[in-house]
């Protein structure tokens, strides 16, 4: 089981990414219809993303409650592979960063977890 506690802003800008997860622009909020989109560092934050696989839970707490999703899969893409924030017919779970985990300066790829809320 992967454990990550991650402390989102509402903020993407660089400064923010580099103490916490932020919300991609357009996406949903955890809880509301559609496809909720976090993404942060792979050398900080996200590195103990490399580790998970379909099947794990993640929880994220909000003010409006805690919501619960399984992995369903993860993939590497390309940076412009926005199909990945596109909302299924669920409430989902995005989760990107940077790939190459060990990667030194700018990667090339991005690694994508995503999940499906799964009900109370």
């Amino acid at each position: 089981m992967l454990v990550l506690s991650v402390v989102a802003v509402s903020s993407d800008n660089t400064h923010d990414l580099e103490h916490a997860a932020g919300p991609i622009p357009g996406t949903a909020f955890p809880g509301q219809p559609g496809n909720s989109c976090f993404a942060a560092h792979r050398d900080t934050l996200f590195r103990p993303l490399r580790n998970v696989c379909a099947g794990d839970s993640i929880e994220v707490t909000t003010a409006a409650g805690t919501f619960r999703y399984k992995v369903s899969w993860t993939t590497i893409v390309p940076p412009d592979a926005v199909w990945v924030l596109k909302p299924g017919k669920e409430q989902e779970l995005t989760l990107v960063t940077c790939y190459p985990f060990n990667c030194i300066g700018s990667a090339p790829e991005r690694f994508v977890v995503r999940a499906s809320r799964v009900a109370a």
